[in-house]
This record gives C-alpha cells, structure tokens and sequence, in this order.
C-alpha cells in the first residue's frame, strides 16, 4: 500500500459549529485525504460556511444527496459549482435522466466557473438500512441485488461512482470495473461501536477489497485525539 494511502480517509464532521469543524479540518489535514460536510452542517451554515471549511485547504466532500427531477438537480449543481467541492453526492433512486443530468451539469458547470469537476457519486442503498428495511419500503430485489442493480445503473447514467457499504464493495467492482469509484460509509475500526451503522466492516478490511474512499466519522472525531485517531487508521492502511 502507498504511503499516501491516508489520502483514502475522508472524515465526516458531524458538527454544525464552523469553528470546530475548521479546527478539525486544520487538525486532520496531515492525516486524512479530505473532510466531508453534509445536510446537517450546510443546513445550519450554507455556502458560506462551507467556504470558511474550504478556506483551511481541505478538499471537501460536499454529502447533500441530491434527489429530484433531473431539470431541479442539475441547476442545483450549477448553483453549488462555484464552491469547487471535491465530490459531491446524488441518490441513484432518482433515476437514469436525472443522474444523467447531474452528471452533464457538473462538466457544464465546472468548465464555466473554471474549478476542477467534482467527483459525482451516487448513493446506492443508506448503510443504515438492511434487508427488513428494503421490504418495508417495497424494494422486491435483495439488498445486495439492488445496490449492484442502481451502481450498474448509475455507470451507464455516466457517475463516476456510487456510494455504497462495505459488504458490496467486490460486488460492484466486478459489475461496473475497477475504475468505478466506490465511496465508502460504515467503516468502523476494530473495537468501535456500530452506532448506527448496519453494513460495517474495519477500514483495512474495505480498502483491501476494493474502496477508493472510506468515509469516517465518530471514530476520529469522537475520539480524545482526534488526529492520534487518524494517524492510526492510516498507519494501517499503509501497512
């Protein structure tokens, strides 16, 4: 593994407060590849929240999952362009004319503004859902079937990726290549708590079969030294 495998780490902060997830950004930078801002941090801040994060240097995995009519998302995207996020997250449940769409916008957008495109990822199936869950909801498919189902799907709408839980990592490698991008929540060193998480597996464990990105929370940002926390995680990613 390369020594820039810390690179594969993008930390969730799950904070509203701006200062502290600057701080957490400034704090983590020599140990994670980009910090990842979602609903509940844009909701309470916005764009210019987001910018202040940015302003550390972070690349920033901008998490709003995006799901309406293809017209809406893809000016959505044109309007979130000018904050340059590094990725940026739409629901593959939206359907194929809408991830198409999106996925037009952010090449359209990016190339007006004059920032690099973003990566555009769908998401698949929540890690916080299991089968009874699907059932409930009225998906026939079993969980593994449709997430492999929408990551297929979301290849042939032209995302660069999806995002998925460990357990379907190898699955959708094989369905969609090696150069699909797969964005990974539920990661969970051993020893942690699964909170509320359903689809888990350690971050050694989801890089080795397949994850570009691993998405980690609570186990950094909750932990007494934040950046002690990282640097583990990545020293064994590297090892």
């Amino acid at each position: 593994m390369s020594t820039d495998a810390h690179r594969r780490i993008l930390c969730a902060l799950d904070t509203t407060d701006t200062a502290q997830a600057c701080d957490l950004a400034r704090t983590l930078a020599p140990h994670v590849g980009g910090v990842k801002l979602g609903l509940e941090f844009f909701g309470a801040n916005g764009p210019a929240g987001f910018r202040q994060v940015a302003g550390t240097g972070m690349p920033i995995f901008l998490d709003l999952k995006l799901h309406d009519i293809p017209n809406t998302v893809a000016k959505a995207i044109h309007a979130l362009m000018p904050l340059a996020p590094s990725i940026l997250t739409i629901h593959t449940a939206g359907g194929p004319a809408m991830m198409a769409a999106a996925a037009k916008a952010a090449t359209e957008a990016a190339e007006a503004v004059g920032c690099p495109r973003p990566i555009i990822v769908g998401v698949t199936i929540l890690t916080s859902l299991d089968e009874s869950d699907l059932e409930a909801v009225g998906y026939q498919n079993k969980l593994a079937d449709q997430v492999v189902k929408l990551a297929r799907l979301a290849k042939d709408s032209g995302l660069d990726g999806v995002v998925c839980s460990p357990l379907e990592i190898e699955l959708i490698k094989e369905a969609c290549g090696r150069d699909f991008k797969l964005v990974v929540p539920g990661i969970r060193p051993a020893g942690s708590a699964t909170g509320d998480q359903k689809r888990v597996m350690t971050p050694r464990q989801a890089i080795d079969k397949g994850a570009d990105y691993l998405v980690i929370g609570r186990p950094i940002t909750q932990a007494e030294d934040p950046a002690v926390a990282a640097q583990t995680i990545a020293k064994e990613l590297g090892a």
